[in-house]
């Protein structure tokens, strides 16, 4: 099976951009996530990555929402409780907490069929801001999941870029690793190992990398909604990218009012909280406390009323603290 990555001038990628599962499997020193890459079996993969000490917790099939409780926060290295959870849901995709947890920190370059996160990480790259990585994972969408490593004891939190479609996953974040599967528009794909270097990872500064990509605004969220907030009728992913880039002290206020838009739009819990629950996550919000809040808007807020001529206005306005 041969394995291509789009790499858009990276270059430090170029030589792995076609690549087979038996030179992938010479690799010297094959790290856990190799190791799990090459496991046909979701069950055995989760196993093996928990016995590397890789702490991990079932996400939903062809998905990468948690279906435990608490998400990332339920990760574990136990044996029985892994064992336990795949027995249940053998299909169930593999998720790894980032940052302190895992030892693993992880930028996301995405690429969508309008929009691209190579070129930024090729200037990143040539700044020297990218060049630690050690295993780098294809993902379904096209895009790749560089990996590097955590230096403990120093916090660095997850954050999006959603204008240049580079990501970091760090404390308060996850990923979803190979073997696991996730529906795209072209169908179901894997998560794939493209390749793992010999050498041991190097850390990312993630905050160096986050103002070179994204130099802070004025503008910023603080106590509200502002002018940056979307707008009534905002589409659903344009509501998570701006949840998943709230700051401390905003976070909580900000998924409140996002999912009030979601129920003014028609959404259910349900679908709500498979929009924006990852972005809040992502944000630093723990699963229970944005299950509350989502919950806590549509005790809140009402979908808009239809004035009979296309028009729809907020039924309530939320307070924002």
């Amino acid at each position: 099976m041969v394995v291509h990555v789009v790499v858009y001038g990276v270059h430090d990628l170029a030589n792995v951009a076609v690549m087979d599962r038996h030179s992938a499997s010479t690799l010297a020193d094959p790290s856990p996530l190799l190791r799990a890459a090459r496991t046909a079996s979701l069950p055995a993969a989760a196993a093996g990555l928990a016995a590397a000490g890789v702490p991990v917790f079932p996400c939903a099939p062809t998905a990468k929402f948690p279906l435990t409780q608490r998400g990332f926060l339920d990760a574990t290295t136990d044996p029985d409780q892994v064992a336990s959870w795949w027995r249940k849901r053998p299909d169930a995709n593999i998720g790894v907490p980032t940052g302190e947890r895992s030892g693993l920190d992880v930028v996301d370059i995405d690429l969508k069929p309008d929009a691209s996160g190579f070129p930024a990480f090729e200037r990143a790259r040539r700044r020297g801001l990218v060049s630690g990585w050690a295993t780098v994972v294809r993902t379904p969408s096209g895009g790749i999941h560089a990996y590097f490593a955590h230096t403990l004891g120093v916090e660095q939190r997850s954050w999006t870029s959603p204008r240049t479609h580079v990501d970091f996953r760090g404390d308060g974040g996850y990923v979803v690793v190979p073997p696991s599967l996730c529906v795209t528009p072209a169908g179901v794909r894997a998560y794939e190992l493209v390749t793992a270097s010999p050498h041991a990872a190097g850390p990312v500064d993630a905050a160096a990398l986050r103002a070179f990509l994204d130099p802070p605004r004025l503008s910023t969220f603080a106590g509200g909604p502002s002018s940056t907030a979307p707008g009534v009728g905002a589409s659903p992913e344009r509501l998570a990218a701006w949840v998943a880039t709230r700051p401390e002290g905003g976070r909580n206020a900000g998924l409140f009012w996002a999912a009030c838009r979601m129920v003014e739009s028609g959404f259910d819990v349900r679908s709500t909280v498979g929009v924006l629950g990852e972005a809040a996550q992502h944000a630093g919000l723990a699963a229970r406390e944005i299950e509350t809040t989502i919950r806590s808007a549509f005790r809140r807020a009402a979908p808009l009323p239809d004035l009979g001529d296309g028009a729809r206005r907020p039924a309530t306005t939320p307070e924002v603290s």
